[in-house]
């Protein structure tokens, strides 16, 4: 990324005294000043969601571009570089591009207040405004119903990946409110496709759509995905789709591939194009292996495997435990750094079955990082037995030289997991 793009990233992260403040007052003046960059983009499908919504994205992506299809796509956070966020007809802005755009937009908002996720995402709509393409994805930031990407008049489709507890600071205490902000997704008449929900949560989604006469296709209604064997069976009312497993590891993925091939399907597009959704995915940071640079080659030294996941809350954290769970018998030793915005607690829970220990790190350059002694301590309380390490590089070789031979798993943080690719190269 140029310095330039760093420097204007830096100077919007100015422009609000809060990281998150859910409105789209401040969007809505802001696109209107830049000529409504959203009216203009290719159809949208919009997705929403606790868990999956990034994995669910790129399966589609993977599917719809294996038809030969242009693709925009916009997702968040990103791990290593900005230019992740904004994919352009398949492929990731240019940094000349993404600095000129953001100029573009810092200028005309001209200083106003703004938080950061709204202002570049006003960004990612002028750039896809000006690239043809067939369709735009946009994975939604937080929440659904005052989240920045929810300025879509009339998307051409939505999904609602699996809602459960998280970010309770801004959505919610309880499951039915969380799922009442996702559902804000959901326009008058748009089909939407639902993957499988807790009771509560489908119930306020489904109600919500039936006042808005949104055509929904539900998991285990509509149609149902799992796993026989080595083939991914994928059925609804066109008909029954045997399938290769998801190339993206662990067993959630067969939910979020069923989630995406119905998407896919809503579309009119077939066994193909569903194929290379669950074949051709590539999504970093979520259960994967890491095979080269300096971390792994430490571990690999030692006969250890090095793996990486990005995901922070109790449903993420049992998606990793069952993934673990179903992988060959080996020991894993966790290398864990989170935030203090989130349910640690109920994340370390989750895990400890899977854990033979915890190493925990303070997530470098994150404000809102948890001190790496309380996350130790909250592992202790989880029954896991725990350490603390000065980063994850040191942790890496500590556990390796301990336990060869060993399954090491660093978790706990999309933000970690971003400092963890950039360091490793």
């Amino acid at each position: 990324m140029s310095a330039a793009t760093d420097a204007i990233l830096s100077r919007l992260t100015t422009l609000h005294p809060k990281v998150i403040d859910l409105s789209l007052d401040r969007m809505i003046a802001l696109l209107a000043d830049l000529g409504d960059p959203q009216r203009a983009i290719p159809p949208a499908i919009h997705i929403a969601g606790t868990n999956g919504k990034g994995s669910t994205q790129a399966m589609i992506r993977a599917g719809l571009e294996s038809a030969g299809l242009r693709v925009h796509a916009y997702t968040s956070p990103h791990l290593a570089y900005f230019n992740e966020r904004i994919r352009l007809a398949g492929a990731l802005i240019g940094d000349a591009a993404l600095a000129d755009t953001l100029a573009e937009v810092e200028a005309v908002n001209a200083g106003r207040p703004i938080t950061f996720f709204e202002v570049t995402t006003a960004a990612a709509f002028l750039a896809f405004s000006r690239t043809p393409a067939d369709f735009t994805l946009l994975e939604v930031g937080l929440g659904g119903r005052l989240d920045a990407t929810n300025v879509i008049d009339r998307p051409r489709l939505c999904a609602i990946t699996p809602v459960s507890i998280d970010h309770t600071q801004y959505l919610g205490e309880t499951l039915p409110e969380i799922a009442g902000e996702k559902a804000g997704i959901l326009k008058r008449g748009v089909p939407c496709v639902v993957a499988r929900q807790d009771d509560a949560a489908r119930a306020v989604i489904e109600a919500r759509a039936a006042r808005l006469g949104c055509a929904l296709s539900v998991a285990g209604q509509h149609w149902t995905a799992a796993r026989d064997g080595d083939a991914l069976v994928f059925q609804d009312e066109r008909g029954l789709l045997d399938l290769p497993l998801p190339v993206l590891p662990g067993p959630h993925q067969i939910d979020n591939a069923g989630t995406a091939i119905a998407c896919l399907r809503e579309l009119g597009l077939g066994q193909d194009q569903a194929a290379a959704a669950v074949t051709r995915a590539d999504w970093p940071a979520r259960m994967q292996r890491l095979t080269h640079g300096p971390l792994a080659q430490a571990a690999a030294a030692r006969g250890c495997e090095l793996w990486l996941d990005g995901g922070h809350n109790p449903a993420g954290g049992a998606a990793v435990a069952a993934t673990l769970a179903a992988m060959p018998r080996r020991p894993t030793h966790l290398v864990c750094g989170m935030l203090n915005t989130k349910d640690v607690s109920g994340y370390m829970r989750a895990l400890a079955p899977v854990a033979a220990s915890l190493t925990a790190v303070t997530i470098p350059g994150e404000a809102a990082t948890l001190p790496a002694a309380a996350t130790q301590a909250a592992a202790a309380r989880a029954g896991i037995p725990a350490a603390s390490a000065p980063d994850v590089g040191a942790a890496v070789a500590t556990l390796s030289a301990a336990h060869p031979g060993a399954r090491l798993l660093v978790c706990g943080s999309l933000y970690l997991a971003g400092r963890v690719l950039r360091d490793n190269g």
